[in-house]
């Protein structure tokens, strides 16, 4: 929130809710729909795009030079995902498709696709229902810039891209054992990944285009090819080793589709300082503070200034102080609560240290709505602590803290 523009009065709980429902990237992939699809009434358009509800679905491309594994790891993450795949031999096999017609009877003269018309197959497929509730995978497309920047072009942008890396020498003699199931289409290899059961090893057949010539051409123009789409996808980029166990590599792509990209949101810092006592939570909040204009919310300062100003809260806090006893939580909270709600915590968020000490206090201060969006602990041996306390002065004047020697 700009604290300077102008002295808006925004109540404590906006912050969080824009940050808890994404509201930001939900009004950002609205815009970047309208701006693409140019629809002649917005708001209907609007409104079917909310109830969708589709903006975290799969949405990956799978690159990768002959014999990597791409496909195998396309159909993998498709089988976990639940979400399409689709491939060029896919998107020519459609039925009741006049594009995807048109595409077997190029493919069949002249061996490949031209590529407005392979863009045009993504787009209508994407466009179905199952490719809009569930996402959509692609694999070994883009093939070239030219398909990658039509693509862009009708609006379709991936969240993540996955590029699967060997060396060639490896390559090439993976590529000469592979074997692919003509009913399934699953990918095996004479070596690597042989199946047990002889009725799927009897039916299996070697694939055209696998010679040691034939692979190191390919490689060749994929390797002139991947540099000029790269290029394309800045920052969602993820280059995977493929000379390493299927399984691994299987994972690895996972646990990559799986992350959230870092939101572009603006958000009101709401920063907790954990840790022991002399573990230098004072110092970092007040450095923490001045750097980001932050307000420094020390708990035990708090309380201090509650009972100097003889409030209804001073009084109830003076007889712990006095018997030398832990202020009871909810009495804390109350103080606290107090503090947080005023405005210029709202607006330029805060950094908060000595609250909560345990795990009933931090549940307390959850319940009642005030969730930091950045914890950090600070961890110090033992040794340290003990050497920084015998070692503190406080000057009784400014309350600043020394350490000597």
């Amino acid at each position: 929130m700009d604290a300077t523009t102008a002295p808006h009065r925004i109540p404590p709980e906006m912050p969080q809710y824009g940050e808890a429902n994404h509201v930001f990237e939900l009004m950002q992939n609205m815009l970047e729909q309208l701006l693409i699809q140019q629809p002649e009434d917005p708001i209907p358009f609007m409104i079917e795009h909310l109830q969708r509800d589709n903006d975290y679905v799969p949405k990956i491309v799978i690159l990768g030079p002959p014999a990597s594994g791409k496909t195998t790891i396309a159909m993998w993450l498709r089988k976990h995902l639940n979400s399409n795949l689709l491939s060029v031999e896919s998107l020519m096999a459609k039925e009741y498709s006049s594009l995807a017609a048109d595409a077997r009877t190029h493919y069949q003269k002249f061996q490949t696709l031209p590529d407005m018309l392979l863009v045009r197959l993504v787009q209508e497929r994407l466009r179905e229902e199952d490719c809009v509730r569930r996402g959509w995978i692609l694999d070994g497309i883009p093939e070239t810039r030219e398909q990658a920047l039509l693509i862009q072009t009708l609006g379709v942008s991936p969240r993540h891209v996955i590029v699967l890396s060997a060396p060639d020498a490896v390559l090439i003699e993976r590529n000469l054992g592979k074997r692919i199931d003509p009913q399934t289409g699953e990918i095996y290899h004479t070596i690597f990944d042989w199946p047990p059961e002889s009725e799927i090893q009897n039916r299996l057949i070697a694939p055209a285009g696998i010679s040691e010539g034939e692979t190191a051409r390919r490689l060749l123009e994929y390797h002139r090819n991947i540099v000029r789409i790269l290029p394309s996808y800045p920052k969602i980029v993820k280059v995977i080793t493929a000379d390493q166990p299927c399984v691994d590599v299987f994972y690895q792509a996972l646990t990559y589709v799986q992350t959230i990209h870092r939101s572009n949101a603006p958000f009101t810092p709401r920063v907790l300082l954990c840790g022991p006592v002399g573990s230098g939570k004072s110092l970092q909040a007040a450095l923490l503070a001045e750097k980001y204009g932050l307000v420094n919310v020390c708990c035990g300062q708090l309380l201090k200034e509650a009972m100097a100003d003889k409030s209804k809260y001073g009084e109830m806090i003076r007889p712990f102080f006095e018997k030398e006893t832990a202020v009871p939580s909810y009495i804390i909270m109350k103080v606290l609560r107090q503090r947080l709600d005023q405005q210029d915590c709202v607006e330029r968020g805060w950094v908060l240290h000595g609250f909560p000490r345990d795990r009933d206090q931090a549940c307390l201060m959850d319940s009642m709505g005030y969730k930091p969006n950045r914890v950090f602990f600070l961890n110090v041996p033992f040794d340290s602590i003990i050497e920084r306390l015998t070692l503190r002065r406080t000057d009784p004047v400014t309350g600043e803290r020394k350490i000597l020697g």
